[in-house]
């Protein structure tokens, strides 16, 4: 016989060697100063399966042991360590990346994108300085504690293909798992349909404008027109971009670090404007009627009246606003009313100006753009007015719209994670790249909100697509040398932004189709020869093209931000319950987590969903849950050792000891059942029906343990044992009966039935009532024993 002892001297012997030296890190002992040394540092148990199956004495023990103790890996073992072994393969093969490379760089270009470009100065002008920094505050240390969290996962093991959607899985569970998983891969999707948006609003609105194919003859058509434009060039730029990944998926890893390096000079231009406009603020003149905001569209001067020729003549904009170019036609009462003033849009960083862009500018649909330091001369009602030259909001704007619309600008955070088998030190580089990359961006987007409150007018801060400057992009207006380089850097960074998110999507969901945890989902696991998925391709394409149609990037935005947070949401709870658990194998190599950080960062991604959009929020968890259902009676069973069975087993434990500290109150009590079934020859069950009758007794609640009694020795009877536990079973689920079975192997049937009664339950979860069949034509048996039998176990 085999002892433990001698087993562990064995395995130490050919860990250690024989001289004695340590030659790999024990994953049970956590020892700073050995792990330094250690090339093989941060690994666990999985990664030493292959030198010792290539080991013929260790491979030979092993297997003694497994068939001494009856052992069999199912299949899904065998299938995760043929995952491993290649994971493995690729890891020697691919090029082995460092932290800046493989961690802090992807992330940095999966974080900063269309928001800062786009929105971030109309969220700033609308909000507010203060409420600016609340809002990336908010986010930022939502992400940040995420990270944390996900560090912790992320180095308690290797993470292969799936990222997120595998840390979740095998710390909650496959229905968790799963259900989080496929909210991951949408918001994925549409965070897809929104980089095409921004792609094409940058090109229609800021490069080409004369390429929209619908065009507004009236100013309450124009919302409309721009809409179906951004459907028409949003899905020919999808279908573009689908082949490319279709064709040659390497060629867009390859032009991430151009796409990156476009928004690092973007970002670079950004701060040089700002330190430019400290001794000469750029020439961005806003024409203002009265406090009103005018587009600069269609005319050249700020002026209702000019001379010309010692001549006074009417300019464009008088024709505007008054039914003729005369200088005594009839006019609008506010224009004739009012002055026409220009505003410098950058007055520069010293102007002053931070102060009177710290409070917010709310307002509904259709509200002008006034600048509140200039006077108005009242006139014309301003609601009448939202169809001439003024600049007004195109959505009605609140605090919490403006979360859902900036959270994802700081998605993105797990694309280090999702590379950890190409990392040289995924240990190391994850948590370390993926925390400076955070801090980083924060960095950028928390000066970005002061600098754009402290060189920007507030009016032209409001002006979402840069009306009032010629259609320049606003954030443009204050880059150095050119606002091209904005309008470029932009256009790059969506384009590329959109093409990884086009990339990473359908791996995602070929990854959670090759788990076989949602059946119909089996057939996207699928793809070509070279393993690229082809049809997840296709389903993400479709559901790209969904966002596409909404047309509206202020709309998709606050999806992906429902399905990112409630993905951010779980990556928390599964550290803070592998935490509070204590399970053996939860041994991460970052030390600076706490259940309570996590804790935190969970209830914070649950307070922005509701922030945001409450019925987003309400409809993402509806999703959520329906796949978890649908995976719990409908997917496969998969065991993988998941903190939510860990979790289960704890409060049993807990419950079983509470239940023993006094008899239950007769208002609690319950029959419960210990059923004695009689199996024949082929350990069948005899009486199924009986199961009936037990579920009719109890009415579905109370205990049920479900015996039998095999004669003969254990050592002979055990695969007759665990026959019959199986075809109880199975009877147990024909006839909707829940509860536990156990079969017992005894020398004698009477001595086994009176060992079944005494040894059934578990502290206060014992039976209290016996229910057996009344043997069959005892009365014409042979054999006394058949009663004898009956009444014993009565007794």
């Amino acid at each position: 016989m085999i002892t433990a002892l001698g087993l562990h001297c064995y395995v130490d012997a050919i860990f250690n060697g024989r001289d004695g030296v340590p030659k790999e890190n024990s994953p049970f002992i956590n020892n700073t100063e050995h792990d330094k040394n250690n090339s093989y540092d941060g690994t666990n148990m999985a990664l030493f399966e292959e030198e010792m199956d290539s080991h013929p004495m260790v491979s030979s023990l092993l297997n003694k042991l497994a068939n001494y103790t009856n052992l069999t890996q199912g299949a899904h073992e065998h299938e995760e360590a043929d995952e491993e072994e290649g994971s493995k393969k690729k890891a020697i093969t691919s090029p082995q990346m460092g932290t800046f490379m493989g961690v802090y760089l992807p992330c940095l270009q999966n974080i900063l994108g269309v928001i800062l470009f786009l929105r971030l100065t109309w969220i700033v002008g609308t909000a507010g300085i203060l409420e600016s920094l609340v809002i990336v505050g908010l986010c930022c240390s939502c992400t940040m504690l995420t990270a944390i969290s996900m560090s912790a996962i992320a180095t308690n093991g290797v993470v292969p293909a799936g990222g997120s959607y595998y840390m979740i899985s095998r710390s909650l569970g496959p229905e968790f798992g799963g259900a989080v998983g496929l909210c991951f891969y949408l918001g994925t999707t549409f965070a897809g349909s929104m980089y095409i948006l921004g792609t094409i609003e940058i090109l229609l609105t800021y490069i080409v404008p004369q390429a929209a194919i619908f065009r507004a003859e009236r100013k309450e058509e124009a919302v409309d027109a721009l809409l179906n434009n951004m459907r028409v060039y949003g899905t020919c730029c999808l279908i573009l971009m689908a082949i490319v990944v279709f064709v040659g998926v390497k060629y867009v890893n390859k032009l991430a670090l151009v796409f990156l390096a476009c928004v690092i000079l973007s970002i670079l231009a950004i701060y040089a404007g700002v330190i430019k406009s400290i001794f000469e603020p750029p020439d961005f003149p806003v024409c203002m009627l009265g406090n009103r905001t005018l587009q600069n569209h269609g005319f050249d001067k700020c002026l209702k009246t000019e001379v010309i020729d010692n001549l006074t003549v009417t300019t464009k904009l008088w024709s505007v606003f008054c039914d003729g170019p005369d200088l005594n036609a009839t006019c609008n009462e506010y224009f004739v009313n009012n002055n026409l003033t220009l505003v410098q849009g950058i007055p520069g960083l010293t102007s002053g100006v931070i102060s009177e862009n710290m409070w917010s500018e709310y307002g509904p649909l259709g509200m002008l753009v006034e600048n509140k330091k200039l006077s108005s001369f009242g006139g014309s009602d301003p609601t009448k007015d939202i169809y001439l030259p003024y600049v007004v909001n195109d959505i009605t704007t609140f605090f919490t719209l403006l979360v859902g619309i900036y959270f994802p600008s700081v998605t993105g955070i797990m694309a280090g994670s999702n590379r950890s088998g190409d990392l040289r030190d995924a240990q190391k580089s994850i948590p370390i790249g993926t925390i400076l990359a955070i801090a980083t961006t924060s960095f950028i987007y928390i000066s970005s909100v002061v600098l754009f409150g402290a060189c920007i007018e507030g009016v032209l801060l409001r002006d979402k697509f840069g009306d009032s400057v010629e259609g320049n992009l606003v954030i443009g207006t204050l880059s150095w040398p050119s606002p091209w380089v904005i309008v470029i850097g932009s256009f790059f960074s969506c384009c590329g932004a959109g093409l990884q998110s086009l990339t990473g999507a359908p791996r995602l969901l070929q990854a959670i189709a090759r788990d076989g945890i949602i059946p119909f989902l089996q057939v996207f696991g699928h793809g070509k020869a070279n393993g690229e998925p082809t049809w997840a391709l296709l389903l993400t394409a479709g559901i790209c093209e969904i966002g596409i149609l909404i047309a509206s990037l202020d709309s998709v935005a606050p999806i992906l931000s429902m399905f990112f947070l409630m993905c951010y949401l779980f990556v928390n709870l599964a550290c803070a319950v592998q935490t509070l658990l204590r399970t053996p194998n939860w041994r991460p190599r970052f030390r600076y987590y706490h259940w309570a950080l996590s804790f935190l960062g969970m209830s914070l991604c649950l307070a922005i969903m509701f922030i945001s959009s409450w019925y987003y929020a309400i409809v993402a968890m509806v999703i959520a849950g329906c796949i978890y259902k649908y995976i719990e009676y409908r997917g496969a069973e998969k065991e993988w050792g998941d903190g939510i069975r860990g979790l289960s087993l704890n409060a049993a434990r807990y419950a079983l000891i509470r239940l023993e500290e006094a008899p239950p109150h007769t208002k609690n009590w319950r029959p419960q059942l210990l059923v004695l079934l009689n199996l024949d020859s082929d350990q069948g069950v005899k009486h199924p029906r009986l199961l009936s009758l037990t579920t009719q007794l109890k009415a579905g609640k109370g205990l049920t343990i479900v015996g039998n009694v095999l004669q003969g020795t254990y050592l002979l009877k055990d695969a007759e044992a665990k026959k019959a536990e199986q075809n109880i079973k199975s009877a147990m689920s024909a006839e909707r009966t829940k509860g536990f079975c156990h079969v017992v192997v005894s020398s004698n049937l009477r001595d086994g039935v009176s060992h079944l009664i005494q040894s059934a339950g578990l502290g206060g979860m014992k039976h209290n009532t016996v229910l057996m069949g009344w043997p069959e034509t005892w009365r014409q048996s042979n054999d006394p024993e058949s009663w004898r039998s009956f009444i014993g176990t009565a007794h």
